[in-house]
């Protein structure tokens, strides 16, 4: 998962409604098709592609379970499978996405006013902080964006040194995050969403996540004694966090594209990581006979 991480540490960022709200406004399709030429997927889950992913299943009893303690924590849609993130015509002109968030603000306590959204005359505005030129081409894009329906976003592009120490310290409104996911998820959760890392200075916790069941779905799957019940677990814990609006997905790549010398060869039957896993994958590879 990557993507554009709310600090809930920001008074702003809180309301659920407002996370929902601005996540609609990215549009994927055309940053994909005019910056990408349409070689990415939008990401839809925390475990994409994989039999840990919620989105497109519907829980089954054992996540039901698990979940049955705190009632509303996961939106219908969710527990469904039928959630998706918005997609539009990738024109650049989308009005049915801006159109749904600006509804969701209004229920929020927002309205436009002058062109600007404000809640109690304060305006809706805030920082994404970028590393670099790559990150600020997406966040300069996100912005012009939020631009339409009145929200001021201004894009900060600073050093490394100073990148880290504001990351460390949670000293951002929004940045983009990434939480790299392994086939068997564990104990690494606690430190990206658990509610002690939340305080927890240099964590990975970037949007300060502070839920009691976060915190369960967790235990649950670091608890789990079968397969069955660790998929439960996760996919429980998927919906949970899609529920939360924390992060607004941005993409990723299905293949892995690779060059090699047609004198080289390598095994019929690939890793699950993918033959450009790493470094030790080469060492499977010959040379043909000439």
């Amino acid at each position: 998962m990557e993507g554009f991480v709310f600090n809930l540490r920001r008074p702003l960022f809180t309301d659920i409604r407002v996370r929902e709200a601005l996540g609609l406004v990215f549009d994927f399709d055309w940053v994909n098709t005019n910056l990408y030429d349409g070689l990415y997927k939008r990401t839809k889950s925390f475990f994409d592609e994989s039999e840990l992913a919620s989105t497109g299943r519907t829980a089954n009893s054992a996540e039901l379970a698990l979940l049955a303690p705190f009632p509303g924590a996961v939106r219908n849609d969710i527990l469904e499978g039928r959630w998706q993130p918005p997609a539009t015509d990738g024109l650049g002109a989308d009005r049915t996405q801006p159109k749904r968030a600006l509804a969701i603000l209004k229920d929020a306590g927002f309205k436009v006013e002058g062109g600007r959204l404000k809640s109690q005359g304060e305006a809706l505005s805030f920082e994404i902080m970028v590393k670099d030129r790559n990150q600020e081409r997406l966040a300069l894009n996100y912005a012009d964006s939020l631009a339409r329906i009145g929200v001021e976003v201004k894009v900060r592009l600073v050093d490394e040194v100073q990148y880290q120490r504001r990351r460390q310290k949670f000293d951002f409104d929004v940045m983009i995050g990434s939480w790299l996911a392994s086939a068997s998820p564990g104990n690494e959760q606690r430190s990206r969403w658990g509610s002690p890392s939340a305080d927890q200075e240099a964590s990975f916790n970037l949007a300060g996540v502070k839920s009691p069941v976060v915190d369960a779905m967790i235990n649950a799957l670091l608890a789990a004694k079968t397969h069955e019940d660790f998929v439960a677990a996760v996919r429980a814990y998927d919906r949970v966090l899609l529920s939360g609006f924390y992060v607004v997905p941005l993409f990723h790549a299905s293949n892995q594209w690779i060059a090699f010398s047609s004198k080289l060869a390598r095994p019929h039957n690939l890793p699950l990581d993918g033959p450009a896993s790493g470094g030790a994958t080469l060492d499977t590879w010959w040379r043909k006979e000439p």
